[in-house]
């Protein structure tokens, strides 16, 4: 491939809109073109990229006795009215009406796609176990797309499918699949990436697992030790509370607290940390408008992905009106009344605690010596809350928690029946009894692969590609290609590498070499072989690396040589 042939501009001035290193690098080297907000073109060095990781993708899953198939990226509505995802999932699915009326949608995941197209053929047990999978393009109508391929609308994703006849069976080709996906990691040149315990959110199923690249541009908290190597996901990792009940119990006593809110400022007023206060929380449900109330010690967070889990329902910051009874700023467990239709939960964290902090339910009054055995009796506790940093590992029990951000990178689930019992898929058993198998289901996006390898491996000139997934092998630069003696030498060495086979992009342009290096940098290339005037009177070329490992002066007789011992 001929540089100057290559369409995309190559520039040297950051994007003002681009957040993060890889989607700044991307742009400026001729990797993407923006079309629309969270969709983008791609140019062919990103292209070969992306190539070559579903070419690694396809020989992984092979490997793991996949079969690759084709899903639609249109559906009709009627199999996700199937399984029951076409009312519950919100606005990320894109749902239309073609020319005739029917309702469709455009896939962003394809669970229904692959029970509708095998359960007509997998109704004897003799037909099992077996995975099929895909490379194809997705929509998913984020609502905030950002930092470039990362978090995207448009986007192309390996999924697969497995289905089985038993549990034992599933959990067994679940980590063949665990290991294919770190060969993945690794040979697209990310060994880095951490599997880490995660909340199978709308997908369903019981066990789950995302792949991280840890990255402080990342966007998911990602819960570690480092004491017994514990990994989860911010959604997934249980919260964990030691503060002990006190040997006596106080009185409850109602106590005036004029023009305080907050349970920063209650907790000072009573001299007192936030950790001894319990305070509430306030959601609406979104398919009622509900009221929700969460009480949670007064110092956590409430993780919202786990209550969702819990309510099944999708919520949202509650609007509290004089009608429905809640007194904003002085909501407590005891004496709580509510004019409308609710629920009241209670977190983990003030399990058997005693002498809190509350509201009471009454303007400008707060309650202090709350005892929540005593004082709330019916109560019942589960973990709503977010792990903190210095947090107890819900492992091995010490306080040695620390919050890294991560890039997702891959994700497989244990989905169990939620698709194939709602679709009704069966099989006759060797008893001959109908069964419903069960599923499991792995994905990685490609592009957003691509941008995750360029955020881990760049500098401030461009992208670092490992070779095994770089657009081109190697980057020939004919400096002064009017030189007759580079210009030979060079185009000889182009033809040679091209009759063996190896992927080579060759620059003779008549441009300085500021420029032609630049480029080079941008486009990230293992090796670069610079041919110049100075290089050609001493008899040598210029072999190096893009990582800056490798950096020799070639006699140009070896060349050749040293180039296919380098690859």
């Amino acid at each position: 491939m001929k540089l100057e042939k290559l369409v995309g501009d190559r520039f040297k001035e950051r994007p003002a809109d681009c957040v993060i290193d890889s989607h700044a690098l991307m742009v400026k080297g001729g990797y993407i073109k923006y079309v629309a907000n969270g969709i983008y073109s791609s140019f062919l060095p990103l292209k070969r990229i992306t190539r070559k990781i579903e070419q690694i993708l396809r020989e992984e899953m092979d490997k793991v006795d996949g079969q690759e198939v084709q899903f639609p990226v249109v559906m009709p509505a009627s199999i996700w009215e199937e399984s029951g995802r076409y009312e519950s999932i919100g606005d990320e699915l894109l749902r239309f009406t073609d020319r005739n009326g029917a309702k469709m949608v455009l896939g962003m995941t394809h669970e229904e796609a692959a029970v509708q197209l095998v359960r007509e053929y997998a109704q004897s047990y003799t037909k099992y176990p077996f995975m099929i999978y895909q490379i194809q393009t997705k929509f998913r109508d984020e609502a905030r797309p950002r930092a470039g391929l990362i978090r995207v609308r448009e986007f192309t994703m390996k999924d697969a499918y497995s289905f089985h006849t038993s549990q034992e069976d599933l959990e067994q080709y679940y980590q063949r699949v665990h290991k294919a996906y770190e060969r993945i990691f690794e040979r697209a040149g990310i060994p880095e990436v951490v599997s880490v315990a995660s909340d199978s959110g709308m997908m369903g199923g019981s066990l789950s697992h995302e792949f991280m690249l840890l990255t402080p541009i990342g966007e998911d908290s990602i819960v570690l030790c480092d004491d017994c190597g514990y990994k989860a996901n911010m959604e997934a990792a249980e919260n964990i509370s030691d503060i002990p009940r006190a040997a006596e119990s106080a009185e409850l006593e109602k106590v005036h607290t004029p023009n305080i809110h907050t349970i920063e400022d209650i907790c000072e007023f009573f001299g007192d940390k936030t950790n001894n206060s319990c305070k509430a929380v306030v959601y609406q449900k979104n398919s009622d408008d509900s009221y929700v109330v969460v009480f949670i010690r007064g110092d956590l967070e409430i993780n919202e992905t786990k209550l969702v889990n819990y309510l099944g329902d999708q919520i949202h910051a509650a609007v509290i009106t004089e009608e429905c009874g809640l007194n904003a700023g002085y909501i407590g467990p005891v004496g709580l009344h509510i004019n409308a239709p609710h629920v009241v939960l209670y977190d983990k964290s003030l399990e058997g605690r005693n002498n809190l902090s509350c509201g009471a339910n009454e303007e400008e009054y707060h309650f202090k010596g709350l005892d929540m055995e005593r004082d709330v009796k019916d109560a019942e506790y589960h973990d709503f809350a977010k792990v903190y940093e210095g947090g107890i590992c819900p492992k091995c029990g010490k306080k040695t928690v620390r919050i890294s951000k991560g890039i997702e990178v891959g994700n497989i689930f244990q989905l169990g029946t939620k698709y194939t019992k709602s679709m009704k898929m069966t099989y006759v058993d060797k008893d001959g009894e109908r069964q419903t198998p069960i599923m499991g289901c792995y994905g990685i996006g490609v592009g957003r692969l691509a941008a995750a390898v360029c955020e881990a491996h760049h500098d401030e000139y461009g992208p670092i590609w490992p070779k095994e997934i770089a657009p081109w092998q190697v980057h020939l630069c004919a400096v002064r290609p009017d030189n007759e003696e580079v210009k030979a030498f060079a185009d000889d060495l182009y033809e040679k590498m091209q009759n063996a086979g190896i992927e080579v992009i060759y620059d003779d342009r008549t441009v300085s070499a500021g420029i032609m290096f630049a480029d080079a940098d941008l486009l990230g290339i293992p090796l670069r072989v610079i041919v110049s005037p100075r290089n050609m009177k001493q008899g040598i070329v210029e072999v190096t690396s893009r990582d800056k490992t490798l950096k020799e002066q070639v006699p140009v007789e070896n060349v050749f040589e040293e180039i296919q011992k380098y690859l």
